[in-house]
């Protein structure tokens, strides 16, 4: 079997893809199938560590638009993280994966404290650490948290997840003619305003360190595993 591209990655999942066919929520079959995809990496023998974001509960933006004050929103937002973490604990571990939750926010009923000594030990022991609360204060989204996390545990590259197959000059959603780009450079993404791939604060952490992002279709099965594998697919930040 070919060698995975990446010993070490940090996974950022959005919370819709917990949502299968609800609403709003976990979908518990959509959480075994992300379990399963995350298998297949697994059993490839990468190092895993997990951000994933709670927008299928709640929204933090959202939150603040709709009168809630923002760092109340926030909160909520962190909390809705630890909702999808622990759901995706539950699936992982009826894979046959062993997982640690770390959450940011202190809830030792349900989860570890983030340390980051210890959660580089869980993966290089062969758990798999789902962090969780982003950072733990208001006012930075999931993506800077998954960029802080990336680096502090040494990951080589961030895999964002998303529901489109990469990053493109405009919404591939609205207009046909959208083009993709195969590779993109931090500069680029950060200054055209029509590319999203995250907040200019964790681009901006990216390029500073050179980490790697991978933007790639998340909900297409099999593409988890050949992202690791380092196969072409979707675009590629450096």
């Amino acid at each position: 079997m070919a060698q995975p591209a990446y010993q070490r990655v940090l996974l950022k999942l959005g919370g819709e893809i917990m949502l299968g066919q609800r609403q709003s929520g976990v979908d518990p079959e959509a959480a075994r199938d992300v379990a399963e995809q995350i298998k297949q990496v697994y059993d490839a023998g990468v190092q895993i560590a997990i951000v994933i974001g709670g927008g299928n509960i709640f929204r933090g933006v959202s939150g603040e638009k709709n009168g809630v004050e923002r760092a109340t929103a926030d909160y909520m937002g962190m909390l809705a993280t630890v909702i999808n973490a622990l759901a995706l604990q539950d699936a992982l571990e009826k894979a046959g994966i062993p997982t640690r939750v770390q959450s940011a926010l202190s809830m030792p009923a349900v989860a570890e404290n983030f340390v980051r000594r210890k959660a580089i030990r869980h993966m290089e022991k062969g758990r798999i650490v789902i962090l969780a609360a982003g950072t733990g204060v208001p006012y930075v989204t999931t993506d800077t948290g998954a960029t802080l996390h990336a680096l502090e545990l040494g990951c080589e590259i961030v895999m964002k997840a998303t529901k489109v197959d990469g990053v493109y000059d405009k919404d591939p959603l609205k207009y046909p003619d959208a083009k993709r780009f195969s590779k993109l450079s931090y500069m680029d993404a950060i200054k055209d305003p029509n590319i999203a791939v995250m907040d200019t604060a964790g681009l901006t952490m990216c390029m500073e360190n050179k980490m790697k992002i991978l933007v790639f279709d998340a909900f297409k099965t099999g593409n988890l595993l050949r992202a690791v594998m380092g196969d072409d697919i979707g675009t590629l930040v450096e």
